[in-house]
């Protein structure tokens, strides 16, 4: 058996530890292909199908929906209306093998499934909450709370979400908001007040705090919780700024911060950079997420193996990043599995590591290491 075999989905079951939910609605032709991009629609006159992403879909996820490998696009667009929004997701998300999901529920939640709904359509599967630290902060900003009282009202508020949800664990995007470039000292509550006054404006209220001293008490209040912090890394949609978001720019704050499991997301272009901070600091963890299904089945191995230059095999996880589409976590799925197998069977092949090595490192990539972070179960 090769370990392409021991990878499948019947035998080996991945836990996604970074995904977001599906769009309950039924969606249009024009509404599925913006949402197989991160850049969203496609310039007039051309298409997202015409991506690796795109292209992936029409030769992995065809043939679940009944149709064949390569099917065209409008064929396919065709086929799933007629199928609807939830026996699609049914066949994707349970060929996709997975067995737990880990669902960041902070970003356009009354659009998506929640965790509980997310299961049930995999099912056999279990799912968590990730509370995203941005989203409670702009919750509260939104309640006219004042600016001395921040730093309190958002710890107790954070806490609340954590006890009532049951996350295990939690997510900022401070790559988007303000870049990954910060000082990486606690603010102290006078700096933090005046802060807070600028970004809540005259009329005391705001949709979307984005300054770098919150952002810092973020993540410092929820370092204190003591569970492991998701960040996203690199690739994204137009609002990240690609060059503030190279991981190495968080060292002093490793340094400084309670040494809480930091899992770093997706990566891209920033993976060997994210792998060296893995080698080098205890806390630190990486997967390189959406960017396998971004790049494509023959680019996936190449960018997973520069990932695992220097990170140890205990740090590697596994996330599929996907939003609104069941095509997205079919897709992660299966590129990872494949590009693990090609990474491990090349190993194998040189003589460098036994097969018994690698599918011990399979075993926790897949999901033994997620499970130990984040202290959750297989279903």
């Amino acid at each position: 058996m090769t370990l392409q075999d021991e990878l499948a989905p019947e035998a080996m079951a991945l836990a996604d530890h970074h995904c977001h939910g599906l769009v309950r609605d039924q969606l249009d032709a024009a509404e599925v292909d913006a949402l197989l991009s991160e850049g969203g629609a496609a310039p007039p006159g051309t298409s997202n199908f015409d991506t690796p992403v795109g292209l992936a879909v029409r030769r992995h996820c065809a043939p679940l929906l009944d149709l064949p490998a390569h099917a065209p696009a409008a064929d396919y667009l065709t086929r799933r209306a007629e199928l609807g929004a939830e026996e699609v997701a049914r066949r994707l998300l349970r060929a996709s093998g997975t067995g737990t999901f880990l669902v960041d529920t902070g970003f356009r939640p009354d659009e998506l499934t929640d965790p509980v709904e997310l299961a049930a359509l995999a099912g056999p599967a279990v799912a968590h909450p990730i509370v995203r630290l941005e989203a409670v902060a702009d919750r509260l900003a939104g309640t006219g709370v004042e600016p001395g009282e921040f730093g309190g009202a958002f710890a107790a508020a954070l806490a609340t979400e954590l006890a009532a949800s049951g996350a295990v664990g939690l997510k900022s995007v401070a790559a988007y908001r303000v870049g990954l470039d910060l000082d990486p000292r606690r603010p102290a509550p006078a700096e933090l007040a005046t802060a807070v006054a600028a970004a809540l404006g005259p009329d005391g209220h705001t949709d979307r705090l984005a300054d770098p001293v919150i952002t810092r008490e973020l993540l410092w209040a929820g370092a204190e919780l003591g569970l492991p912090i998701q960040l996203h890394i690199g690739y994204g949609d137009r609002d990240v700024r690609l060059h503030r978001s190279d991981p190495t720019l968080l060292s002093d704050l490793l340094q400084l911060l309670p040494p809480v499991p930091i899992m770093l997301l997706h990566c891209w272009p920033y993976q060997r950079q994210a792998g060296y901070l893995a080698a080098v600091w205890p806390q630190v963890y990486l997967d390189v997420g959406l960017t396998l299904s971004y790049v494509g089945p023959t680019r996936a191995a190449a960018v997973l193996a520069e990932a695992m230059e220097l990170a140890p095999f205990g740090k590697l996880l596994y996330s599929s990043d996907a939003f609104g589409l069941p095509e997205l976590y079919l897709l992660g799925a299966h590129t990872f599995r494949v590009a693990l197998a090609e990474v491990l069977e090349a190993k194998v092949a040189a003589g460098e590591w036994s097969r018994a090595d690698a599918r011990r490192i399979a075993g926790l990539a897949c999901a033994g290491n997620a499970q130990r972070v984040y202290r959750t179960v297989a279903p």
